[in-house]
């Protein structure tokens, strides 16, 4: 799976989890109207949105993804595709996360609200990165690919030739 790819399906992802907490913390004030809680949403899911909106503000690569580029691996033909597995392999703590607190939230709504606004930071600060790491394959003129690795094992990469700069978006 191309880097930039697993990056936009991180922030969907990320995104999606924050809806599902937020619906069920709102199914939960929909049961019993707690007015606190009402109002701590409100601010926490907006204090989420500044927060994420503010970490996510620069065009450029974060420390963490420029050294994970600066350290793939060079290969000359295409690494196994398998985008499904990739996802399930790389973003299984975002499965889990979601799994608990929504399974939490349930009967506590609380603990979904401030995870709802957890996976809403995450999803803002990383929506760039992959434009980020897109001008970076075209000024290289190279692809980055998520190597296949164990699920507890850090994330590398596979840099491949590209084909020059201007490469089709899609």
């Amino acid at each position: 799976m191309r880097f930039g790819d697993f990056l936009k399906a991180t922030v969907l992802l990320s995104a999606g989890s924050a809806t599902l907490l937020a619906a069920i913390t709102v199914i939960g004030l929909s049961r019993e109207p707690d007015r606190t809680l009402l109002v701590f949403c409100a601010v926490w899911w907006g204090g989420s949105i500044v927060i994420g909106a503010w970490v996510g503000r620069r065009a450029s690569t974060t420390e963490a993804i420029a050294r994970l580029l600066a350290s793939a691996r060079t290969q000359t033909t295409l690494p196994e595709l398998r985008p499904g597995r990739t996802l399930v392999n790389r973003l299984w703590p975002l499965l889990l996360y979601t799994l608990v607190f929504s399974g939490v939230g349930i009967t506590r709504p609380p603990v979904a609200a401030v995870a709802a606004g957890g996976a809403l930071i995450w999803a803002l600060a990383w929506r760039r990165q992959d434009a980020a790491v897109q001008a970076i394959e075209e000024r290289d003129g190279a692809r980055f690919y998520v190597d296949t690795t164990s699920p507890f094992q850090p994330i590398r990469l596979v840099r491949t030739p590209g084909f020059g700069g201007a490469f089709l978006r899609g």
